[in-house]
């Protein structure tokens, strides 16, 4: 059966895996700033026997692993970086490691590992079998701020890929069929004159008179953009104290929605909205553009595939111990109302089967899209927290950090391993998602959103 060395492979590979993640998980690092996930990866890559290269890209914490040759070539999406403010032990109750720390919230530990399982598996089964083709595993930094890939993009990372995978834990098992929202990031700075707020006001210029101008008039936008878009924000400068003047201000712009044409027509407006307020105050306005990324546009005939394949694999198994802590989470989740009353709960506090394929719209974001602008890629999930948690949660990082997360973590690679090698020893497949591929990119060429003058962010020492 296709796929049945790489799953016992991964299996075999248990310990060392779960030390990987764990070890992400006691040392969480945010975007950008992923240094020991970085080095970490790459030790492993290199014990398993892939070509290894860090700071690869231009990007300081970007690891890639590659093994084999020719074609197909076929890209696993591994991300490294972690939340801000998500530090949680492994209990059932918020309890911070560190207040105010970083931590495993949307479980890029597992995210990582899971994408490195695969790699091995398949290597494993195409040595075996002596199979043709190229696995590319990339340990991407900075998803969470939304341009990690986006500059791997643009600096050629995923160029010559076949086709590509990805996989995200989450609350169900599933392949995702829908599309998220793609965005562009900036923040607005606003540069005024300073004076005493009270002696005299009238020499000064109001900064963040402006900032919040901009917002205004942002609100008033709102009004009048197509019903995908989605605009929101946060001041990241606002001055020092009332009786003086702020002659300094910033705000914090995403701009989202369901094309980049409607993103890229509203992001001007709202710089004219901000150019506006500039005037207004007599102040001056400079923008920095963080960058920006596609929605998400997963192949559908790969993702059919690979839900058949899902199905049919053995699903992980919970301790009563497990069940639990599940179930304890749940019930302080501010969801658990509604999951149990639309049912959600009634097989376990864990979702333990594989959901229908459903085309379910999502009004998050992720850079996994501008790979799927650029090759034919899917998203695997697989349950790897429990049933009610909320997105970016402590629930989350509570369970990355035990068997919960490791048990879907370990079956998320065994996926997307068999899904690949599908792919290599059944060609059909590749040509019929590079079809569906080319008829979606015919009108429609990918356009890296991020232009070649914005500098990659260095880590932070």
């Amino acid at each position: 059966m296709i796929g049945s060395i790489a799953v016992n492979k991964i299996k075999q590979e248990e310990a060392k895996l779960v030390e990987l993640a764990q070890k992400m998980w006691d040392c969480p690092e945010t975007a950008y700033n992923e240094v020991n996930a970085c080095a970490w990866t790459a030790d492993l890559l290199k014990e398993y026997g892939f070509e290894v290269e860090t700071g690869a890209y231009g990007l300081p914490t970007c690891v890639v692993g590659r093994w084999g040759s020719g074609h197909p070539v076929i890209g696993l999406l591994g991300e490294l970086d972690a939340l801000p403010g998500m530090s949680q032990k492994v209990k059932t109750e918020k309890d911070p490691v560190v207040v105010g720390g970083a931590g495993q919230g949307c479980g890029h530990n597992l995210l990582d590992v899971a994408c490195l399982a695969a790699a091995v598996g398949m290597k494993a089964e195409m040595e075996e079998k002596k199979l043709p083709g190229t696995i590319v595993f990339y340990g991407c930094p900075a998803e969470e701020v939304l341009t990690g890939k986006v500059f791997m993009a643009r600096n050629g990372a995923f160029d010559g890929l076949d086709c590509a995978f990805a996989w995200h834990g989450g609350t169900f098992n599933a392949v995702s069929l829908g599309s998220s929202n793609g965005l562009n990031s900036a923040i607005f700075h606003f540069k005024g004159r300073t004076a005493h707020a009270g002696g005299d006001p009238h020499n000064g210029r109001s900064a963040l008179d402006a900032a919040e101008l901009m917002s205004v008039g942002a609100n008033y936008l709102r009004e009048h953009v197509t019903s995908d878009i989605r605009i929101h924000y946060v001041y990241k400068e606002a001055g020092t104290a009332p009786n003086i003047v702020p002659d300094k201000a910033s705000v914090w712009y995403y701009v989202r929605g369901m094309s980049r044409q409607a993103i890229e027509d509203t992001y001007a407006r709202l710089v004219k909205v901000a150019e506006g307020a500039a005037h207004m105050t007599e102040t001056e306005l400079e923008i920095e553009f963080l960058g920006g990324c596609y929605n998400t546009m997963p192949n559908v005939y790969m993702s059919n595939m690979t839900h058949e394949l899902m199905e049919q694999m053995e699903k992980p198994v919970y301790t009563e111990e497990e069940l639990a802590f599940a179930d304890a989470l749940n019930q302080q989740s501010p969801k658990y109302a509604e999951c149990k009353a639309n049912g959600m709960l009634d097989k376990g506090p864990i979702h333990t089967e594989v959901a229908p394929m459903v085309e379910r719209n999502g009004g998050g974001s992720t850079d996994v899209a501008d790979v799927q602008n650029l090759c034919p890629c899917i998203m695997v999930n697989t349950a790897t927290c429990n049933l009610a948690a909320p997105g970016h949660s402590w629930q989350i990082t509570a369970c990355a950090g035990m068997g919960i997360g490791y048990k879907g973590m370990l079956f998320g690679g065994q996926v997307v391993a068999s899904a690949a090698l599908k792919m290599i020893e059944e060609p059909e497949h590749l040509v019929q998602a590079k079809a569906e591929f080319d008829a979606k990119m015919k009108n429609n060429p990918y356009k890296c959103p991020i232009g070649p003058e914005i500098p990659v962010p260095q880590p932070q020492k």
